[in-house]
């Protein structure tokens, strides 16, 4: 039975909002891949690149900042469930043609709910790091595009954004 056809699941009877009890359901391995951009001026994008900003190194902080970030959506998301992240990656990928930088994340587990918020948290984040340590130099910067590519595991089943 799908959510819809049994009522919103995290909505409790009385109308409030609840956590979904995933107890009955069976573990599965799961992954999301998630992506996202931060667009900038050319001049911002060329010293992040040379490391030469104000603040350091920004692939490598922003990095750290979305793994971090995953681990903690369960404290950020009010009823998402704390989970067990066996992989968290994040890659900050440089376009010239933006100009800015791209962003991805991938995220798995083992366990009964799946990690799409995870993986939107980490790009989230690691975008938003990359804003803050570079604002000095362009406060212009626009974070966009952020969306799940990509998700198996679960009862759902496979998506793809293609």
């Amino acid at each position: 039975m799908s959510a819809t056809s049994k009522g919103l699941s995290h909505v409790a009877t009385d109308g409030t909002a609840q956590m979904v009890d995933v107890s009955a359901k069976a573990d599965t391995a799961r992954m999301a891949r998630t992506t996202g951009s931060i667009r900038m001026e050319r001049a911002t994008l060329d010293a992040i690149v040379a490391n030469a900003t104000p603040k350091g190194d920004v692939i490598g902080v922003a990095r750290l900042a979305g793994i971090m970030a995953a681990k903690r959506t369960a404290d950020l998301i009010p009823l998402c469930h704390p989970l067990a992240l066996t992989d968290i990656s994040v890659r900050l990928v440089p376009d010239q043609e933006l100009p800015g930088i791209r962003a991805e994340a991938v995220v798995r587990t083992v366990g009964k709910t799946g990690v799409e918020m995870e993986a939107l948290t980490a790009v989230s984040v690691a975008l938003l790091t990359i804003y803050d340590m570079a604002k000095a130099m362009d406060r212009g910067m626009v974070i966009g595009e952020i969306a799940v590519a990509e998700k198996t595991g679960g009862a759902s089943g496979a998506f793809s954004r293609v």
